[in-house]
């Protein structure tokens, strides 16, 4: 969750936690608006799912502790859910999201004490829960509408997710398979079960899916999502540190990986611009709570998930790795903080 809070001397008027929670929430709404246009009302209705849920979740929570229901407002539990629905693919079933929304603001947020006190992102606890108990629904991303034979509309989407199938009779492993040829789910997944094939880096590169930048729809997703990373910064709801330090280690690292095996690596592009990678540097591993808190603590941190992301998508089995990057991450933030944290005056180290 991309914000922080500081009693700096230098910070004048701090926002309060509802606002920049809020203002958080705004600057995802262009990536979720071009996951909607590339990738259909599923979208919409995962978040919409996951928004109820936490919210009735924490409301349950909080009245069992006997706290005030006011503590809702803080908008905590928003961008949980936003960050849990747009991770979901589009026309998973329902219960998922559920489930997973549930998990996260019960076990991973509310058990440890509620908003600042988890050690650990809470999203992804979530998103890692529902990819270890249910991998097939959780890699079914369809392509993008313009590769797919008959793209579902929003009832479509609806019955998909409530009952399994589109009004015509369609799953959604169906829709995959009727789209244009393409039955793997994102340009990573192709990548990746490519290599395992055989497959050289350009022959690969030929499929349907991909296209421009990083594979087609998910280049421009990953575009609108830095493009409010950036407004994140120019409102200054976080700090530059992380999203910088995770994108130039990642860059580098596939830039090297590229140039000393080609056709058996992704390239830099691929790696920036396909699958979760500016969502997950600028929105969920800036979580003030679980990141580290100083200025060089926050840049080996970054650093840190941008070296995990390189090595579980490159040697991994999953194809997407920003989830457990962050949570290994996570854990080591309180040894990042102790290392890197100022010496007071007079202090001797």
């Amino acid at each position: 969750m991309g914000f922080h809070i500081s009693s700096s001397p230098h910070d004048h008027a701090p926002l309060s936690t509802a606002t920049l929670m809020r203002r958080v929430c705004y600057c995802l709404l262009p990536g979720i608006a071009m996951q909607w246009w590339f990738f259909g009302w599923g979208s919409l209705i995962q978040i919409a799912l996951a928004v109820l849920t936490a919210y009735a979740a924490e409301g349950l929570v909080l009245t069992l502790r006997k706290r005030p229901l006011t503590i809702l407002q803080d908008n905590s539990a928003l961008l949980t859910a936003l960050l849990i629905g747009i991770a979901i693919p589009p026309l998973a079933p329902w219960w998922m999201v559920v489930i997973g929304t549930a998990f996260a603001i019960i076990i991973a947020k509310q058990l440890y004490g509620g908003l600042g006190q988890n050690i650990f992102n809470p999203a992804m606890v979530a998103y890692v829960l529902l990819l270890v108990s249910f991998p097939l629904h959780m890699t079914s991303w369809l392509p993008p509408l313009e590769l797919q034979q008959y793209p579902p509309g929003l009832a479509d989407s609806l019955s998909a997710i409530f009952t399994g199938y589109t009004l015509d009779g369609f799953s959604p492993h169906q829709l995959r398979e009727l789209a244009d040829g393409t039955t793997m789910a994102t340009p990573l997944d192709t990548l990746k079960t490519g290599f395992t094939q055989g497959y050289t880096a350009g022959e690969i590169l030929s499929e349907p899916v991909f296209g421009g930048l990083a594979g087609i729809g998910w280049q421009w997703v990953n575009l609108a999502y830095l493009a409010g990373g950036m407004a994140l910064l120019r409102l200054k709801l976080t700090s530059w540190t992380i999203p910088v330090s995770i994108l130039a280690t990642l860059a580098v690292l596939s830039f090297l990986g590229f140039m000393i095996s080609p056709d058996n690596t992704a390239g830099p592009l691929i790696q920036l611009f396909s699958g979760a990678t500016m969502v997950g540097a600028f929105f969920i591993a800036t979580d003030p709570v679980s990141a580290s808190t100083t200025f060089r603590g926050r840049l080996i941190y970054g650093a840190l998930i941008g070296l995990l992301i390189y090595l579980i998508r490159t040697f991994g089995g999953y194809p997407d790795a920003i989830a457990f990057a962050v949570l290994l991450a996570n854990l080591t933030v309180p040894m990042i903080d102790s290392l890197t944290k100022p010496a007071t005056y007079g202090e001797r180290r």
